[in-house]
């Protein structure tokens, strides 16, 4: 729903870059939660836009709570899921699977279709620890750089998470736009698969020249490295085979992506296996059919118990609490962002000046990744202001504005982004190492995302 600006233009524009300036100065320089900060941007919106504080406060928290019914159910579910494959093995059989099977030249290719596939279902960070160990190992059988193996895998992981649900800013940024998921998830590995390509074997190879780090001979030291052993199997239990892994990745990927082909093709309502595709795809049901599979092929199949099932799922929830919060808050700030009519302010300018809504959309995203080093709070900021854009456009064009703003959440981590810590530490890069490889990467994936969103929207 659009509202009309609750104030003139000037304050409006000035009630949203008090918000963006205070989230920047909260996050970057008082180190403050993003959960802490988007509540207080929320306010500060609404304050400054002239509304009542009360009538901010249930504003906020209508936001907060309908994000949370939605996207917090689906962010869970995902979480269960990446939990059980890891813990069962299942991650394991992929990756030894594919780069048991490369060499040479292919090697590169297969990180990267490694990356991808472990990046699918799973968090960024949790898809590093995993695959740290295989990056090294790789890299000193090869005898080649580090960055060289590194990169693909990384650009597997991060385009995966930048693009593709049920990861927690596209998930967000469907919802705030209202897009359907369905759609989004197939447009979303449609250009994520090329923009992987570009980043991670093709500009690997490049960046491995640059940075050429030898891989050490001990197993990767670092924070969380501890962890790194989370994906073998259980004692006593045998992993997944790695067809069984496979088609329980790719079940809700299939089952979403049939409701959305099922609509367009049949495109009869009343019509029944229309209506049982609507059901299974809806992506609440498909991760929870997927869930529920998982428990089985991830844990029961491969001779863990019940119990021992049940600690897993339990056991993947607290470290998404963060998460949780802070997508809801985000949920709360876009609320308030669309009922003093900002986004319709910007709705009508760019409409003025003309401006491509994909662009708009990265470029807005872009600048808030730069400034915040979070890429969830860049999706949902930039999301929340493009909603006045979307009004009119159909699922798909829609679809493409999410997808642009994945690409320019994505744009040069650097100092302010915990991730840009991480790889340095895991790779034992200096600043400008990291810089030279990680940083470019990033930017590499996040302006060729948007130049396949734009290419795609050509002939959509």
């Amino acid at each position: 729903m659009i509202y009309d600006p609750v104030a003139s233009g000037w304050q409006l524009v000035l009630a949203a870059l008090a918000a963006i300036t205070l989230l920047v100065v909260l996050i970057t320089v008082a180190k403050l939660h993003p959960f802490l900060a988007l509540v207080l941007g929320g306010l500060t919106v609404g304050i400054i836009a002239g509304q009542d504080l009360g009538e901010v406060l249930d504003t906020f928290t209508e936001g907060f709570g309908s994000t949370a019914a939605g996207v917090g159910l689906l962010i869970a579910l995902g979480a269960m899921f990446a939990k059980l494959l890891a813990d069962s093995g299942g991650a394991d059989q992929i990756v030894e699977t594919i780069v048991g099977r490369a060499t040479g030249r292919g090697l590169p290719w297969a990180m990267a279709t490694v990356g991808a596939i472990i990046g699918l279902p799973m968090f960024f960070e949790i898809g590093l620890v995993l695959l740290m160990p295989v990056i090294f190992l790789v890299a000193r059988r090869a005898q080649v750089s580090l960055i060289t193996v590194g990169i693909p895998a990384l650009a597997g992981l991060s385009a995966m998470h930048g693009f593709v649900p049920p990861h927690p800013g596209p998930v967000a940024a469907v919802d705030i736009l209202g897009a359907d998921l369905g759609v989004t998830l197939g447009l979303g590995l449609l250009v994520a698969v090329p923009t992987v390509i570009v980043g991670g074997p093709l500009f690997g190879s490049v960046a491995g020249r640059w940075v050429d780090v030898p891989a050490p001979v001990d197993e990767p030291a670092g924070p969380g490295s501890e962890g790194a052993e989370e994906g073998m199997a259980a004692d006593g239990a045998r992993r997944p085979s790695f067809a069984v892994t496979m088609a329980t990745v790719l079940l809700p990927v299939v089952l979403m992506l049939g409701r959305a082909v099922t609509e367009i093709v049949i495109d009869d309502p009343d019509q029944p296996f229309q209506k049982t595709m609507t059901v299974i795809g809806e992506p609440l049901v498909a991760l929870l059919l997927a869930v529920l599979v998982a428990m089985y092929t991830f844990g029961l199949r491969v001779g863990m118990g019940m119990k021992e099932v049940s600690s897993t799922v339990e056991s993947s929830l607290p470290g998404i609490a963060g998460i949780l919060l802070i997508v809801s808050a985000g949920g709360g700030f876009k609320e308030v962002l669309v009922r003093t009519g900002v986004g319709t302010l910007l709705a009508d300018w760019a409409r003025d000046a003309d401006i491509s809504v994909y662009l708009l959309a990265w470029v807005v995203a872009a600048l808030i990744r730069l400034a915040t080093g979070s890429a969830t709070v860049a999706t949902i900021t930039a999301a929340s202001l493009m909603l006045g854009l979307v009004e009119g456009m159909d699922s798909t064009e829609t679809s493409l504005v999410v997808l642009a703003v994945g690409a320019g959440s994505v744009f040069f981590s650097h100092v302010n982004d915990a991730g840009f810590w991480l790889v340095k530490e895991y790779f034992r890069l200096s600043v400008g190492q990291t810089i030279k490889s990680w940083s470019l990467m990033e930017t590499v994936l996040s302006v060729s995302g948007l130049g396949f969103v734009l290419l795609v929207s050509i002939f959509v």
